[in-house]
């Protein structure tokens, strides 16, 4: 994806975990936070207490959707899913693309990785690999500050 993108349709998932959204829940309402993780991704779960922490810090002015991309055979059993998942106090909705449907429109290629939409759903932000939190924390506030701007 590029800068600008629209949020694609969140279709094509194996199942949801933590309840189900659609693109129409998220656009137009509040910036959205999608992350890519897998369970067997080291650098994911490393990363994981920040994630909670937008979630939970923003909960009123931020989605956080995360997206379970498997890496690998292993990575496709359900009830691992959920048991790591709630491990790492996952709370937000869990797209599980077992197929790779979403990953493949969002060209994505990482795990972790950081998409952050715009309330009108265009793609504001992206970053990929473990480190470089401080960076995404600047473009959600960024992308919230704009939306508070706009409000306002």
């Amino acid at each position: 994806m590029k800068l600008r993108d629209q949020l694609p349709e969140l279709d094509g998932e194996k199942a949801w975990l933590n309840g189900e959204v659609s693109k129409a829940d998220l656009v137009g309402e509040k910036p959205t936070l999608i992350h890519f993780w897998s369970i067997s991704c080291g650098l994911c779960k490393e990363a994981m207490p920040q994630v909670n922490e937008f979630r939970d810090q923003y909960q009123d002015k931020l989605n956080v959707i995360a997206v379970h991309m498997p890496r690998s055979e292993n990575d496709l059993d359900l009830d691992e899913i959920k048991q790591v998942a709630e491990q790492h106090n996952i709370t937000q909705p869990i797209f599980v693309d077992s197929d790779l449907k979403l990953n493949d429109k969002f060209e994505n290629q990482y795990v972790p990785a950081y998409y952050v939409f715009d309330k009108e759903g265009k793609l504001r932000h992206f970053q990929a690999g473990g480190s470089g939190m401080k960076m995404l924390t600047k473009r959600v506030n960024r992308v919230l500050e704009e939306t508070q701007n706009a409000d306002s």
